[in-house]
């Protein structure tokens, strides 16, 4: 059994490293669960544990998706907060409106409904998880800084390919294997 998940690997700029320690540090007294900027990535879809003999034909499915679409780039900008302002539940950076985007997603889907895995009931918000908050004590200063870079213009990233990952969690935080990469045309 291996967790895994398909997803886009963000290559982190100076500058997005730069707001991932800014609102670190600001939120330092908060209990939040910061993701590594080398881990940042937007999730296609996550397959969860996944029994070994069944990875092959993702893999498959996958490589049919990846030869359907070509290179394309977005810019990742601004930030925001998931679930209410009494009850927030994830810092993000947003990723500005990419129909190329958009439709890989919705293929990959379309493509891993077909060998039986089901579509997410959410629909597809693509974001860069910041950090998941355990437990905020003060929420005026998480309203400060997200609405301080709300529209902030972060970064431009190139899409090249896509990956299979492999999640293995340790205490400190999950480690990502690459098991599989799905170049774009």
């Amino acid at each position: 059994m291996k967790r895994i998940f398909a997803a886009i690997k963000i290559h982190p700029s100076e500058n997005l490293i730069s707001l991932i320690y800014q609102f670190k540090s600001t939120l330092r007294n908060e209990n939040i669960k910061w993701v590594e900027p080398q881990n940042i990535h937007i999730t296609l879809k996550f397959f969860g544990e996944t029994e070994d003999y069944k990875i092959p034909e993702i893999v498959d499915q996958l490589a049919v998706v990846a030869r359907r679409h070509i290179s394309f780039k977005f810019n990742i900008n601004g930030a925001g907060v998931f679930g209410s302002s009494y009850d927030p539940r994830v810092i993000w950076f947003g990723i500005s409106e990419s129909p190329e985007l958009q439709n890989l997603s919705v293929d990959v889907l379309n493509s891993i409904e077909i060998i039986g895995w089901e579509k997410d009931r959410q629909n597809f918000v693509p974001h860069l998880t910041a950090g998941r908050i355990k437990h905020l004590s003060n929420k005026l200063m998480l309203k400060e800084v997200v609405d301080k870079n709300k529209h902030l213009e972060i970064q431009e990233e190139k899409v090249e390919a896509f990956y299979l990952y492999e999640s293995i969690l340790k205490p400190l935080g999950p480690i990502y294997n690459i098991l599989e990469t799905f170049n774009l045309k």
